[in-house]
């Protein structure tokens, strides 16, 4: 699937979300961490969790979901930003399906843990920007930006410092209290391109 594809689909849920009670929100309208505005009275501000740049939430699931549901987004992405093992683990339950697994990633919990631990081998300073989340019955849709340096070593080739900046987009389905399943696309032409991998396709 191609990124322009990805990111046509994001726009067709956001679409379908918003003739259903939806509300939408950047980051420069949500102010403090005060603010009790809908949907950033949903947001976990009080800690080290990152926070959206922009959040949609469908009203028709209730305030006590919905609240869960953003924080499993901040947890999962946080996990991505930092790396730590405890946010993954508070964020997905233990029989967590990686739906679009790619080849040589374990499945399950482990998957996500083998992939921030290999890609931080490339990219050190690795980080996740929880650009968009648009959260519709019990699924989180998300995109990401992943930014940071190669400094590191990726197939053997090691990093002369590269700037990293690339897109994702994940949908997390959502169980009863934890996330269970997933589906993700990450633009891994523009990311080989900046690791200067040859034959990137």
């Amino acid at each position: 699937m191609s990124k322009k594809l990805a990111l046509a689909a994001v726009a067709t849920l956001a679409l379908t979300a918003a003739g259903s009670g939806v509300a939408t929100a950047a980051e420069s309208h949500h102010g403090t961490k005060q603010n009790t505005s809908w949907p950033w009275k949903l947001v976990d501000s009080s800690g080290d969790l990152v926070v959206p740049k922009a959040l949609t939430v469908d009203r028709s699931i209730g305030e006590r979901r919905a609240r869960l549901e953003v924080r499993l987004a901040q947890q999962l992405y946080t996990f991505w930003n930092t790396g730590q093992a405890q946010y993954l683990d508070a964020a997905v339950s233990p029989a967590f399906r990686d739906n679009t697994l790619p080849s040589g990633r374990p499945q399950g919990p482990s998957g996500p843990l083998f992939a921030s631990k290999n890609f931080r081998a490339a990219v050190p300073d690795l980080s996740c920007e929880l650009a968009d989340v648009l959260i519709t019955g019990d699924k989180i849709t998300a995109r990401l930006v992943f930014r940071g340096h190669f400094t590191g070593t990726f197939n053997g080739i090691q990093g002369a410092g590269q700037t990293i900046d690339f897109n994702a987009i994940d949908i997390q389905h959502v169980g009863t209290d934890q996330i269970i399943e997933d589906w993700h696309i990450e633009d891994n032409e523009t990311l080989l391109t900046q690791l200067g991998v040859n034959g990137a396709h």
